[in-house]
């Protein structure tokens, strides 16, 4: 095995501890806000302070990542991480913790992500033999829904243990570990531009003119916009008060139908990593998205029981290690080394920026339009109910309905248009 490969497997797998500790730490913050607030809302406010500064600052990164060791960025920007889970832990010791300060932690993990993703993916490219990207997008997609399996489980039984404060302990535990492999035992080779920028625009002013050539790129990053954008509308914050609704709030239903999300992309996530490398990787983005929508909205709208719901989340989820991958491996063999940082940082701001909106507008829509309009008893939703069901969640189920059409038809129009 090749040596840069296997210091990428080492850090993959502490970087994937410290990624649970985060992601229980996560799920337990939102029992904790949900049980000080019983608002959904609230909730939402979580993932759009998050994604807002992430977005924003991703426009300025990049050439700042570009121009710096990476490794260094890395640890910083972890650790700046970690002491937001300090605050929190210390505030909660103190009996000062308020759903704001959460807010406020979730502004800092977002701007330091922003640093730290397009780092990382750099990082990557410099550890990783080029033949070898999908395979690790691939276990990078395991590790991802293995947490997102695990990580309620393992938050639910912390909880009942020792509640939030042995939580923000193991997160904390979790990320001293990552720290110290990284530190001490993983050396990523540099290649750094020697240009000096002397503003941020001028690195996204860099990456925009290097897209502005690569149209196809271009291309590429805004119509995985409208997908996130509509996946977001949906599964972020509708999924599960629909299967509460529609299920008459049977926790244990919910539960499968999340653990089938994560098990479809462990499924997805093993394929990629152990298939062998194809050429045309941007047909196998667009028909793993378009599959995607169809066999997981679609269903999941037309779903009335958990036998369904669980193909569907089975079905949405094990298509999206193949985007991933696909979208990857074409961006490291188009972008040169030098460039990746300001590239990958205006790629982040441009396909995570429909994903707040999303996340918004969905709990808007489903509380105040199609819940409501499934209950007015006009013609159009009587159409409606005679293939989504009535009753509760039945506007929700539209939605999903809307989101897989949608998301399908933009997915076969872009294989067709794209160049790449």
């Amino acid at each position: 095995m090749d040596k840069r490969l296997k210091k990428y497997i080492i850090l993959w797998l502490s970087q994937s501890v410290s990624g649970l500790g985060s992601s229980i730490t996560g799920f337990s913050l939102v029992l904790w806000a949900y049980g000080q607030s019983h608002s959904a809302m609230s909730i939402s406010l979580m993932s759009f302070f998050h994604y807002v500064p992430y977005i924003f600052c991703s426009l300025f990164v990049g050439g700042f990542i570009d121009r710096h060791k990476k490794k260094t960025i890395m640890l910083l920007s972890d650790s700046i991480a970690a002491a937001g889970s300090l605050i929190v832990f210390i505030c909660l010791l103190q009996g000062n913790l308020s759903i704001w300060a959460i807010y406020v932690v979730h502004i800092i993990i977002g701007i330091t992500n922003a640093f730290q993703q397009p780092a990382s993916a750099v990082a990557i490219g410099r550890l990783v033999p080029k033949e070898k990207i999908s395979n690790v997008s691939g276990m990078n997609s395991f590790s991802n829904n293995m947490i997102v399996v695990f990580s309620p489980m393992l938050a639910a039984s912390f909880y009942a243990i020792g509640g939030l404060p042995l939580i923000l302990l193991i997160d904390l535990l979790s990320f001293i570990a990552a720290f110290c492999v990284l530190w001490f035992f993983i050396d990523i080779p540099e290649q750094m531009e020697e240009n000096i920028y002397n503003s941020p625009f001028a690195g996204i002013m860099e990456g925009y003119l290097f897209l502005k050539k690569e149209k196809d790129i271009l291309y590429l990053m805004f119509t995985m916009a409208l997908i996130n954008f509509f996946s977001r509308l949906t599964y972020e914050n509708i999924l599960s008060p629909m299967i509460l609704a529609r299920s008459s709030g049977n926790n244990l239903i919910l539960g499968v139908v999340n653990a089938c999300m994560g098990i479809g992309g462990i499924v997805g996530g093993i394929l990629v990593s152990v298939k062998k490398e194809r050429h045309y990787k941007v047909k196998t983005i667009y028909i793993a998205a378009a599959l995607s929508f169809l066999l997981g909205d679609l269903i999941m709208a037309v779903g009335r029981d958990i036998f369904w719901w669980a193909f569907a989340a089975i079905a949405a989820s094990l298509p999206i290690p193949f985007i991933m991958a696909g979208q990857n491996t074409v961006l490291y063999k188009r972008i040169p080394v030098f460039m990746q940082g300001r590239v990958f940082a205006v790629r982040n701001a441009i396909q995570y920026s429909t994903i707040p909106i999303g996340i918004i507008l969905g709990g808007y829509l489903a509380d105040y339009v199609f819940e409501p309009f499934m209950f007015s008893g006009n013609k159009v939703s009587g159409w409606l109910s005679k293939i989504v069901g009535a009753g509760m969640g039945s506007g929700m189920a539209v939605m999903f309905l809307c989101t897989g059409t949608c998301g399908f038809i933009i997915s076969v129009v872009s294989y067709f248009k794209c160049k790449l």
